[in-house]
């Protein structure tokens, strides 16, 4: 039997990574974490290594180690995607070698932020960049795109020839940031003869990103709202535009909760809200990011009562 590769698509969270007082990873709290989870109906698949993972903080042997666990908590009933996180492409050669035989489904590759100071310029570096990782590895690969204002979002036509080139490429995880831009990436790479889906994870206007024709979604914030992206996804996938509506008006505030300024404290707040929801026993963070203030938390709290995500809800289905 032949078996298929996995095809990066649906409603897929990018997990937390819990630390300890001593900001080692706390590995009986990940494992609860990506319990929790797996328990939600309707996932596609759990991501680790990501920047909701805290991953630039993360060395080799850690983002190994992150992901052993996770392959053997849920690896038996999800899919698992692994991130590859480096500037140096032989980094990354190496990054994806070990994901692969460590039991990753499918790899999320970063940008180099090497690629920033002009390096749109160059589509040669980008092509460089993938060529490291597809030599190491059979995995199906999900592009990260960037914001072009960057520096390390590819441009349409370097996107279209890495697609082109490597046919390990089957999704993007687009962040443009730009909705005309997010619409043509839709557009032109599901309209390939090889179709790369694109996922989104405009988790700040996510019902208005999914309506365009996006495939899936890929967002930190499903470390906490899976069930309600799950709820999302299904009303549009359905058509039910009152009902997709109906959920984002209670998405809007943790979208006011999680993605205020500085954006830098995004994935800081939602450990903080699973300390809130009784998910996490504390919530800490890998310098630099620094511990957030009484009132901010106490803001996160009031904007989750109001999307109704508390201690009973967090993570149970969706009925509305």
């Amino acid at each position: 039997m032949v078996i298929q590769p996995y095809q990066p698509q649906g409603v897929i969270p990018a997990c937390l990574l819990p630390f300890d007082a001593e900001l080692r990873i706390d590995e009986p709290a990940f494992r609860r974490h990506l319990r929790d989870l797996a328990s939600v109906e309707g996932i596609s698949a759990i991501t680790v290594n990501g920047h909701a993972a805290e991953v630039h903080a993360l060395d080799f042997d850690e983002q190994k180690r992150a992901l052993e666990v996770a392959v053997d908590e849920v690896g038996g009933r999800l899919p698992v995607i692994a991130g590859v996180y480096t500037d140096s492409s032989l980094e990354a050669g190496r990054i994806a070698r070990m994901a692969d035989h460590t039991g990753a489904s499918c790899l999320l590759v970063f940008p180099p932020y090497s690629m920033a100071n002009g390096g749109q310029a160059r589509p040669e570096m980008a092509i460089a960049h993938i060529d490291c990782i597809a030599t190491q590895t059979e995995l199906p690969l999900i592009l990260f795109q960037f914001p072009m204002n960057s520096g390390q979002g590819y441009p349409i036509d370097t996107l279209l020839q890495l697609c082109a080139q490597f046919p390990a490429i089957r999704a993007i995880k687009d962040m443009c940031g730009d909705g005309a831009l997010h619409e043509r990436h839709i557009r032109e790479l599901h309209g390939l003869h090889q179709p790369v889906n694109v996922l989104s994870t405009h988790s700040a206007w996510l019902l208005g990103s999914l309506v365009l024709g996006c495939r899936g979604l890929l967002s930190g914030a499903g470390s906490i709202l899976a069930n309600l992206h799950v709820a999302l996804w299904r009303a549009i996938e359905t058509k039910q535009l009152q009902r997709a509506q109906a959920i984002n008006d209670r998405i809007y505030h943790t979208v006011r909760a999680f993605y205020r300024h500085p954006l830098a404290d995004m994935h800081n707040r939602m450990k903080e809200a699973l300390v809130l929801l009784g998910r996490l026993e504390s919530a800490h963070v890998r310098p630099p990011l620094q511990k957030l203030s009484t009132a901010e938390i106490a803001w996160i709290g009031e904007q989750l009562a109001k999307a109704d995500v508390t201690p009973d809800t967090v993570y149970t289905r969706v009925e509305i």
